[in-house]
């Protein structure tokens, strides 16, 4: 089962990859990615000289007690990074 969240989230990365990240005060480290996909921005969203694309992972992830899967968003616009969905 998954839970929708869409929390802001801080992200550290190596090669444009999440490494590690860090949710409700927890460290999380990524042991492997599931899937990466990237989603454009609706062609009246987006300004000029941006794309403004959202790239997506879907990763297996450890907090130190045990692993989950997390739905990580990095959206270009904004650059911001949001976790969007985890799976018990």
């Amino acid at each position: 089962m998954s839970r929708l969240y869409g929390d802001p989230i801080e992200v550290w990365t190596r090669d444009g990859q999440p490494v590690q990240f860090v949710w409700r005060d927890r460290l999380y480290a990524v042991r492997q990615v599931l899937d990466r996909w990237v989603v454009a921005r609706e062609w009246w969203k987006v300004s000029e000289g941006d794309p403004g694309e959202r790239r997506f992972w879907r990763v297996e992830a450890d907090p130190g007690d045990g692993r989950g899967t997390y739905e990580l968003r990095f959206d270009t616009a904004g650059e911001g990074w949001l976790l969007m969905r985890a799976w018990d």
